[in-house]
């Protein structure tokens, strides 16, 4: 079923089990992975349905001047998504799935409205500032480099930070970035080549903290065992010190890194059977039978 959402009527498709639904999840976007036609996103509505799940994707809204999409756009969207898979499921427990930053959208959103239980895949608990001056120090070891090479990352990272928040001059910044382009390693540091606007990263200081704070759903946070863009020791301290209203459930998925696919597959079929096997048991544990009356809402 095609459907809109939001009030850019974003395109989106509903996946419905063949019955009557258990339960529905709306999918939230990685920020690479904007449309609903992602891989991870179609093999939700290829697993879930069959268990009587009803899944619904859609495409993220368009960047403007090729600026991220801010989380709080991306929650409304999100809050309207599920706003539309209520009106198709009706009075099921409905939840959100969020991947990577789609994984901060969703917990912003649960955070602000109704949502009956989240799945989060590689969700930070740390600034997205301070998670790709993580993610591209451990590219950079990753790569064979070493601890000179590492050094000059992170000054080149915070002075783009720095001048991103207008604490830093565009010349400064523009020098750091100059004297990087000629480094083998910068094609794995995620910046451009010449500095943008100040305040072009709009949440680059977001704290995930106050927004778990705020959580009381059950929540399943799923990390691959190698993540190379998530401190995930970091992550879970966040998680476990805010989050103490939430039902949380941990799961290190083996051979997977940041997605959850083994060997770094890009495609269906390298999807983890571990993280397939413990979505459906988790669900089913949070989901009322086929056929039970759900309940009051």
């Amino acid at each position: 079923m095609e459907l809109g959402v939001g009030e850019q009527q974003l395109p989106a498709i509903l996946d419905l089990p063949a019955g009557p639904a258990r339960g529905g999840l709306a999918v939230l976007h990685g920020s690479h992975a904007d449309t609903r036609s992602y891989f991870l996103y179609e093999h939700l509505a290829r697993l879930l349905p069959p268990a009587g799940i009803a899944v619904l994707r859609y495409d993220r809204r368009p960047r403007v001047d090729a600026r991220d999409v801010p989380l709080t756009a991306q929650a409304n969207d999100a809050a309207a998504a599920l706003d539309v898979l209520r009106r198709q499921v009706g009075d099921v427990p409905v939840g959100l799935w969020g991947f990577s930053q789609g994984a901060w959208a969703a917990a912003l959103t649960a955070s602000r409205h109704r949502v009956d239980f989240l799945v989060l895949v590689g969700c930070s608990g740390v600034s997205p500032a301070r998670q790709m001056r993580y993610g591209t120090a451990e590219q950079l070891r990753r790569h064979g480099y070493g601890d000179a090479d590492l050094a000059e990352l992170d000054r080149l990272r915070r002075a783009a930070e720095a001048y991103l928040r207008g604490d830093l001059p565009r010349s400064v910044a523009q020098a750091e970035l100059d004297a990087a382009v000629e480094r083998p390693w910068f094609p794995l540091v995620f910046l451009p080549r010449e500095v943008s606007e100040p305040g072009a990263w709009a949440d680059m200081d977001f704290d995930p903290e106050p927004v778990f704070a705020a959580l009381s759903c059950p929540v399943l946070l799923c990390y691959g065992e190698t993540d190379a863009w998530t401190p995930i020791e970091e992550s879970l301290t966040v998680w476990r010190r805010a989050a103490r209203a939430a039902e949380l459930t941990v799961v290190r998925l083996t051979g997977c890194d940041h997605a959850p696919t083994l060997n770094e597959a890009n495609d269906l079929a390298g999807v983890s059977p571990q993280y397939e096997q413990i979505l459906l048991s988790w669900l089913d544990g949070r989901l009322p039978g086929l056929g039970d009356d759900p309940g009051p809402p």
